[in-house]
């Protein structure tokens, strides 16, 4: 019991997954508490974590792009499937796949399918299915209304376990949060505390480890060098408390990085670099065999150029995303702690 009590105060991982629209964006700002994403988002590009509070508990919400957009590409989709597992390492406490209340189709139906090809068999376990709703929330009237609808929502939440809840889209409504945590608490009890994981998730936990060790070892000398600024200006227990500090802030700019960029996502971009460019000069090649042989050469050449840059457009996601997430530059942070620490002397 204390195991669990003690488990239960720790940070809840929770991936949130859509298949199409707004649902998913609309239920990370319900469940944060806070306009993260603006209500007309339909679909984003990349993968992103945010960490707030639900109900008192701390929570990380980790978004990514939707199962059925069809903006994206297949190895800019795969790019971003791998940096939400990243973000979400050892693994997530809940899935929680969203859909419109009003608008459920049968294509939808398929996503259990979807969900077990890119997360593991066992993840529908880990799944609770979130309704969004546009409307003043009536509580077991309107989950009553649910159970009564036509087969296909019906016929989806059975598939996920008949777990599921229905939000307002409107997040300043906040008047039952305190049930939507105790359900994702239940179920997470019912499987043991534990968080899902699979080959991938253990995959890309071990990426980032790496990246993490890999960035740290480039920071040793700056590191040190605010060290030894640290023991010109403070002593004994104030001393330890700055280093500390700045050893907390460093690790947390280090992990960030390097769940948003490792070994596993650029392998993941070069191989997609790479398909593109062959694809790329192959089609060329033929459109340049109407024009001869010298036709197939140029056409080869400007095809290859072609689908290698479309099949790393990923690269953009990244640069954009690590902005985001950290200062561009090692430097930048050692600035601010600089001068806000050593500039002056303190009173």
């Amino acid at each position: 019991m204390d195991k669990r009590k003690k488990g239960f105060s720790t940070e809840l991982r929770l991936m949130v997954v859509g298949t199409s629209g707004p649902s998913q964006f609309l239920l990370t700002n319900h469940i944060l508490g806070r306009k993260e994403f603006a209500k007309n988002v339909t679909s984003i590009s990349g993968s992103k974590k945010n960490t707030g509070e639900l109900a008192g508990r701390r929570v990380a919400v980790i978004n990514g792009p939707n199962i059925f957009d069809k903006d994206i590409s297949p190895v800019k989709r795969k790019m971003e499937l791998r940096r939400s597992k990243c973000l979400c390492i050892p693994g997530p406490h809940a899935f929680l796949v969203t859909f419109e209340m009003e608008k459920i189709s049968l294509n939808e139906t398929r996503t259990p399918k979807l969900m077990k090809e890119r997360f593991g068999r066992g993840c529908l376990r880990h799944c609770m299915v979130l309704l969004a709703y546009e409307g003043n929330l009536e509580g077991a009237a309107l989950e009553d209304r649910v159970q009564k609808s036509d087969w296909p929502l019906r016929e989806l939440i059975e598939q996920y376990g008949g777990r599921f809840h229905v939000f307002s889209k409107n997040w300043r409504d906040r008047s039952r949060d305190r049930e939507l945590l105790h359900k994702i608490e239940r179920m997470v009890a019912s499987l043991g505390g534990v968080c899902f994981s699979s080959k991938t998730f253990q995959r890309a936990e071990d990426h980032v480890k790496k990246e993490v060790k890999r960035l740290r070892k480039q920071r040793t000398v700056e590191i040190e060098k605010v060290w030894t600024e640290m023991e010109k200006k403070y002593i004994a227990e104030e001393l330890y408390h700055q280093k500390d500090v700045y050893t907390a802030n460093v690790g947390t700019e280090i992990r960030a990085r390097a769940e948003m960029d490792n070994g596993w996502l650029r392998t993941s971009l070069a191989r997609g670099l790479g398909t593109g460019f062959v694809v790329g000069a192959v089609m060329g090649a033929l459109f340049g065999a109407i024009e001869g042989p010298g036709g197939m050469v140029l056409y080869g050449i400007i095809g290859g150029a072609v689908g290698g840059s479309a099949g790393g457009t990923a690269q953009v996601a990244i640069e954009h995303m690590e902005n985001r997430v950290a200062p561009p530059a090692r430097l930048n942070f050692n600035s601010i702690f600089i001068n806000r620490f050593f500039a002056a002397p303190r009173p």
